[in-house]
C-alpha cells in the first residue's frame, strides 16, 4: 500500500500552472495540476488514454471539443482519448485538479480508431 495526501501536491507558482506527479505505475499516472487565477492549460489531446479529473479546490472553465463547462469543487470529469481539452482558472481562488491518465490497451484502442 502507498498512501499520500493530495494537499502535499498543491503547490502554486506565479509564473505558470504546476504539475506534481503522485504515482506513475505501469500505464497509469496520477498527478495534481495547480492553477492560480487566470492560469490556463492549453488545448490538447491524450490519444490512447482516458483522462479522469477531480476538482479538489476552486472553480474554473473546462473546454471539451470546443464546448465550455463551468466546474467547481468536488466535480468529476471524464475526457475520452479522442476529445480535445483545455482548462482555465476563471475564478478568484487557486484551483487544484487531481488527474488520472489511464492508457487504453493497444488492441482495444486499435478497434476504436
Amino acid at each position: 500500500m502507498e498512501k499520500n495526501s493530495v494537499k502535499a501536491y498543491m503547490e502554486y507558482s506565479e509564473e505558470k500552472f504546476t504539475k506534481r506527479i503522485i504515482y506513475k505505475k505501469g500505464e497509469t499516472t496520477a498527478f495534481v495540476l495547480n492553477f492560480l487565477p487566470g492560469q490556463q492549460l492549453p488545448i490538447h489531446k491524450h490519444p490512447g488514454t482516458e483522462v479522469y479529473l477531480y476538482v479538489v479546490t476552486g472553480n474554473g472553465t473546462i473546454v471539451i471539443d470546443g464546448k465550455e463547462s463551468e466546474v467547481s469543487e468536488a466535480d468529476l470529469i471524464h475526457v475520452s482519448s479522442e476529445e480535445e481539452m483545455s482548462f482555465n482558472n476563471s475564478g478568484k481562488e487557486p484551483v487544484s485538479l487531481y488527474v488520472v491518465l489511464s492508457k487504453i490497451p493497444n488492441e482495444q484502442y486499435a478497434k476504436n480508431i
